[in-house]
């Protein structure tokens, strides 16, 4: 059983890190958040004592409450003091297996008995990972989603070894911090990037043959299947390029039904990749706004 004495640690302090650290030391949990940069430390903290203060302002927290989950947080450059005793171990390093394994070959000895060993990776294999240390069955995948705070779903990925303990205790972590979690069984794009990876490719053979407008593809995306956002906005948040990554691993490892269409192609040839490039499917301004009206159509293609 969990309780609020349990430590964690989470390595790496991009977007992903940032977010998942920002979960557990809210939720009650000393946290610590581990990167060789001292930099993206100090960017990691502003960033969630922003978030913290935000909840303050728009009456969702108390200033107490906001303090103690400053409190919890700590960070530090050096991994082995920071994961001596942890209950819990999140990596969120670079999608590279040399540096995932690396992280977990130097936390694991000093880790408390028994603790959950938790990648984020979205594209490697868990059980890869997990064959790098000698304790695979207490290795699991917890793909979290951005931003964090804001999304509750967490899908635990299952290793070949990953055991029915070790399920149990990351399902109990997903709970504690109010994420609903699912099992996947590790495959190619685990749920939630397959499918959102076909329907971001279907909607651009849409556009790209003149079914209709990007405007209405998405408006039918949001009001007729209450999506939160449209899959061509969705694209140019998660970036083109990134989706055309995906989309040709998808299409190597699971056939053609995920063959990229020519267009995102097309765009990322361009360097058109979204809103960090200011054009994707859409342009936008200084501030990361859409422009109004500014929808690749048919006849622009």
């Amino acid at each position: 059983m969990l309780d609020k004495n349990h430590k964690v640690v989470v390595v790496g302090a991009g977007l992903m890190g940032t977010g998942i650290a920002h979960a557990f030391a809210s939720s009650g949990f000393a946290t610590q958040l581990v990167d060789t940069s001292a930099e993206a430390l100090a960017k990691a903290e502003k960033s969630i004592h922003g978030i913290l203060d935000g909840g303050v302002k728009l009456g969702k927290l108390t200033v107490d409450v906001a303090d103690a989950a400053k409190a919890r947080l700590s960070t530090n450059t050096v991994l082995k003091q920071a994961a001596e005793g942890a209950h819990l171990l999140v990596e969120t390093v670079s999608e590279n297996l040399a540096v995932k394994k690396a992280v977990l070959g130097e936390a694991v000895p000093v880790l408390a008995a028994n603790a959950v060993i938790a990648t984020n990776t979205s594209a490697l294999s868990v059980t890869e990972i997990a064959a790098s240390v000698p304790c695979p069955e207490r290795v699991i995948g917890m793909h979290f989603f951005n931003p964090v705070h804001k999304m509750k779903l967490v899908e635990l990925v299952l290793g070949i070894a990953t055991d029915e303990a070790t399920v149990a205790t990351s399902r109990e972590w997903c709970d504690a911090i109010g994420k609903t979690s699912i099992l996947v069984n590790e495959s190619p794009g685990l749920t939630t990037s397959r499918m959102s990876a076909m329907l971001g490719n279907e909607a651009m053979w849409m556009l790209q043959e003149g079914t209709a407008s990007a405007e209405d593809i998405d408006t039918a995306l949001r009001m007729g299947f209450n999506h939160p956002m449209g899959p061509l906005e969705l694209g140019d948040l998660t970036g083109w390029d990134t989706r055309l990554s995906v989309l040709r691993y998808l299409h190597s490892t699971l056939g053609e039904k995920f063959r990229p269409c020519p267009l995102i192609i097309k765009m990322v040839a361009a360097g058109r990749y979204g809103r960090k490039t200011g054009h994707g499917v859409y342009k936008y301004d200084e501030t990361g706004q859409r422009v109004p009206g500014s929808g690749l159509k048919a006849s622009n293609l």
